[in-house]
């Protein structure tokens, strides 16, 4: 049987790959011209949680964000 510290340091791991792959796709759709709120929909999250989350990254790597209209 597996010891408890064995589970966490995987439930750990896939929450850091989790991070990863979003971030990666959140990345993809804003270059593909997505807005904010269809980023959201899609992942199941509000536009200001998705934006909260990931728009200073964004910026940083030099993504043109769509501006709220």
């Amino acid at each position: 049987m597996h010891e408890p510290d064995d589970a966490l340091a995987a439930v750990v791991a896939l929450r850091r790959l989790a991070d990863r792959l979003e971030d990666a796709a959140v990345e993809q759709a804003m270059r593909a011209g997505w807005s904010w709120p269809e980023v959201a929909e899609a992942l199941g999250v509000t536009r200001q949680a998705v934006h909260k989350k990931h728009a200073k990254r964004l910026i940083a790597a030099g993504v043109a964000l769509r501006r709220r209209q």
